[in-house]
């Protein structure tokens, strides 16, 4: 580095710069457009790794990560009741729709997410797996606006990147950061990845907001000190 919280040189060129460094102000603009721009990079390259499995490979994913996230929320979790997020997937995200069926069968009450205000919170309706949808933002399947909006006890997040603080790198939209930001109380946020998408940094920034667990085709490879 050269002055504090300037970078030596792009992020890109990881091996030049310390891994653990996060200025908690970001009073660099320099180092920020830096950061986006190396983020930018890693999407491609993240989203590549998702194409290289194939339709069948993605298929086994979304699998492997049903078996570990379901078994994991049997024995941490207290499900009958709960209120739990999910996701409708995109991208070649892990497809966790027969899960949520699952849980639904078994008395956990299942929200998606929904952009009702463009860079503004995601708000949570009411879906059960019968239900009718409509095309919301980025023609992703919603809820219709006459479901029940809820206040989530559990969140999962899809990523495209991850690291071992739990930090998610995701589309660049910000949303899952502005909610977890205003969520009071704080629902338990869990990652859902690749296992190799695990990055040694996402190089934080201030609007950043850790998760609580990343959870992949190989298991819980990530929890968050003093939320487990």
């Amino acid at each position: 580095m050269s002055k504090r919280g300037t970078y030596a040189s792009p992020p890109c060129l990881a091996h030049e710069v310390d891994p653990a460094y996060h200025d908690p102000l970001a009073v660099d603009p320099d180092q920020a457009r830096d950061v986006a721009r190396w983020r930018r990079a890693e999407r491609t390259r993240l989203a590549g790794l998702r194409d290289a499995l194939g339709q069948s490979g993605r298929a086994r994913v979304g699998e492997d990560v049903m078996r570990h996230l379901g078994a994991m929320l049997t024995t941490r979790a207290k499900l009958h009741g709960t209120i739990l997020s999910g996701y409708w997937p995109i991208k070649g995200e892990p497809d966790l729709r027969p899960l949520l069926s699952g849980l639904h069968r078994a008395g956990v009450t299942i929200a998606l997410p929904v952009v009702e205000t463009r860079a503004a919170p995601l708000v949570f309706r009411r879906w059960t797996p019968e239900m009718r949808m409509i095309r919301g933002d980025w023609n992703i399947p919603v809820p219709s606006p006459e479901a029940e909006v809820l206040s989530p006890d559990v969140v999962l997040a899809p990523c495209l990147g991850w690291d071992a603080g739990c930090y998610r790198l995701g589309w660049g939209g910000g949303y899952f950061d502005r909610t977890l930001a205003v969520l009071n109380p704080r629902p338990f946020a869990i990652g859902i990845a690749l296992a190799a998408a695990q990055m040694s940094t996402i190089y934080p920034q201030p609007h950043d907001i850790p998760l609580d667990m990343i959870v992949t085709e190989a298991g819980v490879l990530a929890e968050r000190e003093g939320r487990r």
